[in-house]
C-alpha cells in the first residue's frame, strides 16, 4: 500500500460556496432588517403615507414605512400569496435540479443566484410566517411614489439583473470552445 493517497474529494456543497454564501447574507440581511421594521413601526394595511406610521429618512424622497404585500413585484397576482410560495419553492427546487445547466459552478453565476435565491427564500419565509411579504422602503421620486420594497427583492432584482448582464455578453477571447 503506497503512502501516497488521494486526498478525499470535497464535499459536493464546496462546489457552490459563493452561492451559499450570499443566499445566506441576503436571506439574514432581509429577515434581520424586517424584524427591526416589525418590531418598531406600526403595520399600515392601507400602504398610505403621511399618517404618521412612516419614517421619512432623506426628505421627500427615502421613508421607511412597515407595509404588506400579499402579491409579487408591483402587487401583480396579489391577494395569491400561497400561490407565489408555492412558486417560489418549485423555483429553489427547479434551479436546484438544473444547476449544471445554469452554469452554477461559475463563480459569476453563483453571485447571480445568491442574490436571487436568497431573496426568494427571504420572501417565502415571510409567505408562510405573516401571510404575505414585509415591505418597507418606499422611495418617492417627485409625485411618483416607487412601490415599496425590502431587501429580498432587491436581491432578487439584482441577481436577475446580473445574470442577464453575464447572459448577454459577448464571450471573452479565448473563452469559446475549442476549434
Amino acid at each position: 500500500m503506497s503512502s501516497l493517497q488521494a486526498p478525499a474529494p470535497a464535499p459536493r456543497w464546496r462546489a457552490y460556496r459563493r452561492l451559499w454564501a450570499l443566499l445566506a447574507v441576503t436571506l439574514l440581511l432581509d429577515q434581520a432588517t424586517k424584524l427591526l421594521v416589525v418590531a418598531r413601526i406600526p403595520y399600515n394595511p392601507l400602504h398610505s403615507h403621511g399618517l404618521g406610521q412612516d419614517h421619512e429618512i432623506i426628505p421627500g424622497f427615502f421613508y421607511l414605512i412597515h407595509v404588506g404585500n400579499t402579491g409579487a413585484a408591483w402587487s401583480i397576482l396579489s391577494g395569491r400569496s400561497l400561490l407565489l410560495a408555492a412558486l417560489a419553492a418549485a423555483t429553489l427546487a427547479a434551479i436546484f435540479f438544473w444547476r449544471h445547466s445554469l452554469g452554477l459552478r461559475d463563480p459569476r453565476h453563483q453571485t447571480c443566484f445568491g442574490l436571487l435565491c436568497g431573496g426568494v427564500v427571504g420572501n417565502l419565509i415571510d409567505r408562510l410566517a405573516h401571510g404575505h411579504v414585509v415591505d418597507f422602503i418606499d422611495l418617492h421620486f417627485g409625485t411618483y411614489i416607487y412601490p415599496t420594497f425590502n431587501v429580498a427583492d432587491s436581491g432578487i432584482c439584482v441577481g436577475v439583473l446580473l445574470y442577464l448582464w453575464h447572459s448577454l455578453r459577448a464571450p471573452e477571447p479565448g473563452s469559446g470552445p475549442a476549434p
